[in-house]
């Protein structure tokens, strides 16, 4: 198998952040009818998210449903086009860059889709599947044997390439959908929760593979999950987004055993604890009320509807991403450290 193309430039990859995304917004028109009138308004889907991945690392992105993850993952792959912001793979700035320009980039960019059976195409064989982006990107060599080659790479047997997608499970679909996505040798690859359509003793399974690969790789991965337990093990750095903003961004470890936004709080304590002991001394934090409406989001902090600690303050302007000390940046007027009686965070 050919030498993966995060070799072939490590002076660079080492140098420069594989990601870095500074301040992206990205903002949908929408149109409504009252009356006999139209109203206009915009949907502020995503609004100033920043973070970057190093290369071979992993930021597990993670939210509530609505949040913005997956609106975030297309604009850093150029599928969505930013209203404004900044998006630099290995130091080069893709916001704006022309479709002719980005193509030779693509292939270093991939990603790997929630619904593993709905990203295959039905009537072609996993093989085609697989070679479909060697062919589309005109990669030279042998496709049949590249194919054998990845196939075996993510726990398949080779003659599967002649198999339909409909006659395998859930999790090996996915693994199917994993080994297109490396077709083209990438470095970082945009995993849109890759396991939340899978049976939760089929995740383990496809989690352990994405740290095999990421390890002999050297891939750079950018995680998204609404379940913070499920990126827990994966993650070197965690981002926890909230209507469109983020409200807390740092270390794994210091997100998970020491997390200071309440939103951080809250996802953690609904997160479940396999060690019945540990789960027993847990306090659920149940949040009241709904999301707000990204068409009309609430002034100041987004979370303050929702906030136990909200004050007049957090009314009135938005919270700036603060670094409280070892990377752990909340936007929060009223930080504060809870630690978690869940065991710490290893890689």
């Amino acid at each position: 198998m050919n030498a993966p193309a995060v070799e072939l430039n490590g002076d660079r990859a080492d140098s420069v952040p594989a990601l870095e995304v500074v301040d992206l917004v990205k903002v949908f028109p929408i149109k409504s009818l009252q009356g006999a009138r139209v109203i206009k308004g915009v949907v502020q889907a995503v609004s100033k998210v920043s973070f970057s991945i190093e290369s071979g690392k992993t930021l597990g992105l993670v939210g509530e449903s609505g949040s913005g993850k997956s609106t975030v993952a297309r604009c850093v792959l150029q599928l969505l086009t930013p209203t404004s912001g900044s998006v630099k793979f290995n130091g080069t700035e893709l916001v704006g860059m022309s479709r002719k320009d980005i193509q030779p980039l693509r292939q270093e960019m991939q990603m790997v889709f929630q619904d593993p059976y709905a990203s295959l195409d039905p009537r072609l064989t996993v093989g085609n599947a697989i070679a479909e982006p060697l062919q589309i990107h005109k990669v030279k060599g042998n496709h049949a044997q590249r194919v054998a080659e990845l196939l075996e790479l993510v726990g398949l047997a080779p003659d599967h390439a002649k198999r339909f997608p409909h006659e395998f499970s859930g999790g090996q679909r996915q693994r199917v959908g994993i080994a297109r996505a490396l077709a083209l040798e990438p470095q970082l690859i945009v995993l849109d929760e890759p396991v939340s359509a899978l049976d939760v003793s089929i995740q383990a399974g496809v989690m352990n593979l994405l740290q095999d690969l990421q390890t002999r790789l050297g891939l750079s991965y950018l995680f998204i999950a609404h379940d913070l337990s499920v990126v827990r093990h994966i993650s070197d750095s965690v981002a926890v987004m909230y209507l469109g903003k983020v409200m807390e961004v740092g270390p794994a470890e210091l997100i998970y055993n020491a997390p200071m936004h309440p939103y951080t709080q809250a996802l953690l304590s609904a997160a479940p604890e396999p060690d019945p002991d540990i789960e027993r001394q847990r306090q659920r934090i149940v949040l009241k009320g709904d999301v707000p409406s990204p068409v009309n989001p609430p002034s100041g902090c987004r979370f303050r509807t929702r906030c136990p600690k909200a004050q007049d303050v957090c009314a009135d302007e938005e919270p700036l991403l603060v670094d409280h000390g070892g990377g752990q940046r909340v936007a929060c007027y009223f930080p504060e450290a809870v630690p978690l009686v869940a065991p710490t965070v290893t890689h």
